[in-house]
């Protein structure tokens, strides 16, 4: 099940992000800097606080069914959000690919899935693929 490409956006204003467990637990600052990145170009961040893992741990290593649970309950979560973005690229792939081999055999999840998937960015994609913007301004002072 392939989905199409992401195509750019226009109009947005509303972002809700999945931080990922990995950010959440060992790297809040890498979150913390998506945010003001985010709310720097002039959008809205909505931050879910029942968000959890998106499964990708389980799903790797085999375990369908706690990589389910997890999928429905991000899907749970995150169903309604118009654009969601998460500064990883193996979170996102999960989403975007994972979820649609998880639920292949529950149609109305798959549905969800599908939408889901096609709302979802990693976050330098969106902001160059999504949004245009190729310049934050950052610079780092090598030796």
């Amino acid at each position: 099940m392939n989905l199409p490409p992401l195509s750019p956006l226009k109009d947005v204003h509303t972002v809700t992000l999945f931080v990922t467990c990995m950010v959440d637990m060992l790297y809040p600052e890498v979150g913390e800097a998506v945010v003001e990145l985010l709310e720097g170009l002039g959008l809205r961040v909505v931050f879910p606080e029942a968000q959890t893992c998106c499964g990708q741990p389980a799903y790797n290593a085999g375990y369908r069914e706690e990589a389910r649970a997890l999928a429905l309950r991000f899907l749970d979560i995150f169903g309604d959000a118009e654009v969601i973005v998460t500064p990883s690229g193996s979170c996102a792939a999960m989403v975007r690919h994972g979820y649609l081999d998880l639920l292949a055999d529950d149609p109305q999840a798959l549905s969800l899935a599908r939408r889901v998937a096609e709302r979802t960015w990693e976050f330098s994609q969106f902001l160059v693929d999504g949004l245009g913007v190729t310049d934050v301004g950052a610079r780092f002072q090598g030796k």
